[in-house]
């Protein structure tokens, strides 16, 4: 096999990094215990050189589990039960409708956080509130979690404060406990953030520890496959367990929803306003008890990996600080991972608003008929699921990388404000007509919801190894405030307008903001670029690390 392409990529990485001893992982799980420096010469004689893509992360233990079947089936399920219905759906539907009845005098105002506040506002604070909390536990408990051997804790540790707010609603559904319920929106909307975000944070992990991949950085090491080989196996096997993930829960929230229907008529949610306020309750009881169960094979299943080690010269407590320190100024030599971070910031920005204007006009056609809209969502979901299968299938069959299943998300995106611009020529079209209600959903499910898979792999593929739980906290950190800013700016679109009242107006600006991006990302995004930049990264840092050991052995 011609190695020539490998050695010049050696030879490129290898005047960008000092030079450092690494132990590669793939040497490690064939029993090869020699010492390897990076950019020494391939030959028949020699053991190879660690190469560019498989440094690991400094003071990472190299015997880490092998992921099996059954741990990714339970790490599945787990999504099945956290798919947002209690807390991020219910929750907030409960909570808005306690804070109307309760508003329902003659000012229509409600004393909350020191001021006399409408509906809308005490809901924007509380947002304000919760988002502002999360982005410091996201910081601190994203820099932490990388290290040592507690980091399954974090799951679920906030798991079970998301049960606990879940089960609490059912003593919550009378007007005048309109402030308790602030609080378990509050704390419910962090707990499912928090939960989520660390669930999806240990995909990369998994997929990296596969048999398959294992087996893979052995034939790498051998000379067997080529870097981008290598590279392209490591991005399937993410992308598969994606992928997987998002089908399995979208064809499980179906049965969940089904389910929902069922009670709603059971408890006669449309007989008075007490029943519908106890059948809110009851839902979000009933979906976090499907949460909790579903959760436990995860729990059950999931194997110790453990993140880096502690340096010597801190602890546990100190060193979440110390990693957010050095990231600081370390992260600008990821400039792919800079670049995604902007489009990924100004792209979710424009489809978080794109999906809460046309939420607005959907409840104008629609009337608020709480069935109808359960319907709704069902069509949604399935659509999801087809999509989301599809797309996996097409990339599987094709051999389509992750990024040109991700443009073609952004060409959909595009169509979908494209259609709502229309709304402001005629009123024929843009989201005016109860047909196009249900073809939106259709169209969302099919072609934009694998957003929700694919912004993850992108995520994992700019991510150096060893640093996913910051990472993820970083990006999910700028997803939240994304979903602020162009709400915001909307409004102010909409009151700009005459009458105040043109709800398809924002569609200007979010046509041209999800244009920016998406050719941005389309045009100037290399992410096998990003992965040489990943490996300069992680030997600088694994370097310093070492040099700083020493120092604190000799002192």
């Amino acid at each position: 096999m011609d190695s020539s392409p490998q050695l010049e990529e050696k030879k490129v990485v290898e005047e960008e990094i000092p030079k450092v001893q690494h132990v590669s992982p793939s040497a490690s799980e064939a029993g090869v215990r020699e010492k390897r420096t990076l950019g020494a010469k391939v030959s028949g004689e020699l053991v190879g050189a660690e190469q560019p893509g498989l440094v690991m992360p400094a003071l990472t233990d190299k015997n880490i589990a092998t992921t099996t079947k059954w741990e990714i089936w339970s790490w599945y399920t787990y999504y099945i039960g956290a798919n947002g219905l209690a807390l991020f759906n219910f929750g907030p539907t409960a909570f808005q409708n306690l804070l109307s009845q309760a508003a329902g005098g003659d000012t229509g105002l409600l004393r909350f956080a020191g001021a006399e506040r409408d509906v809308n506002s005490i809901v924007l604070l509380a947002n304000g509130i919760s988002f502002a909390i999360q982005a410091v536990l996201f910081l601190i408990i994203g820099a932490w979690a990388d290290f040592g051997s507690g980091r399954r804790w974090v799951l679920v540790i906030w798991s079970v404060i998301a049960y606990a707010i879940g089960f609490a609603w059912l003593g919550v559904h009378d007007p005048s406990k309109w402030q308790i319920a602030a609080g378990l929106y509050i704390v419910g909307l962090i707990a499912y953030q928090l939960t989520l975000t660390y669930w999806t944070a240990a995909f990369p992990s998994l997929a990296r520890n596969t048999p398959w991949i294992k087996e893979s950085r052995i034939a790498y090491a051998n000379d067997e496959i080529t870097l981008q080989e290598m590279d392209r196996r490591d991005e399937m096997e993410r992308s598969r367990l994606s992928n997987v993930g998002f089908y399995v829960q979208s064809v499980g929230e179906i049965f969940i929803l089904a389910i929902i229907v069922g009670i709603m008529y059971a408890v006669h949610v449309r007989r008075s306003t007490e029943d519908n306020n106890w059948g809110l309750s009851v839902l979000i009881a009933f979906a976090t008890g499907v949460w909790l169960l579903l959760s436990l094979p995860w729990f059950i299943m999931e194997k110790t990996r453990p993140g880096m080690k502690v340096p010597p010269d801190l602890n546990i407590v100190t060193v979440g600080f110390w990693q957010l320190y050095k990231a600081a100024g370390q992260i600008w030599q990821l400039k792919q991972s800079l670049i995604f971070l902007a489009g990924y910031f100004l792209l979710g920005d424009s489809l978080n608003t794109t999906v809460t204007v046309i939420a607005t006009l959907q409840n104008q056609v629609i009337a608020y008929d709480t069935l109808k809209l359960t319907y709704l969502l069902i069509v949604g979901i399935t659509a999801q699921a087809v999509g989301i299968g599809l797309f996996w299938l097409i990339q599987k069959h094709l051999n389509l990388s992750a990024k040109t299943m991700f443009n073609a998300v952004m060409v959909s995106i595009l169509l979908l404000d494209g259609w709502g611009m229309i709304g402001n020529w005629t009123s024929k079209f843009g989201f005016k007509n109860e047909w196009e209600i249900w073809l939106y959903q259709t169209f969302y499910g099919l072609v934009v919801c694998p957003w929700y898979s694919y912004s993850q792999i992108m995520i994992s593929s700019v991510t150096p190894r060893g640093h996913e739980f910051l990472f993820f906290s970083v990006f999910n950190i700028i997803g939240k405030a994304s979903s602020f800013i162009g709400p915001l700016i909307s409004s102010r679109i909409i009151d700009a307008t005459p009458g105040g009242t043109n709800n398809s107006a924002p569609f200007y600006f979010l046509f041209a903001l999800s244009l920016l991006s998406a050719v941005g990302l389309w045009a100037f995004l290399d992410l096998e670029k990003s992965a040489r930049e990943q490996e300069v990264f992680l030997a600088k840092e694994k370097a310093t690390i070492e040099g700083e050991n020493a120092n604190v052995a000799t002192a």
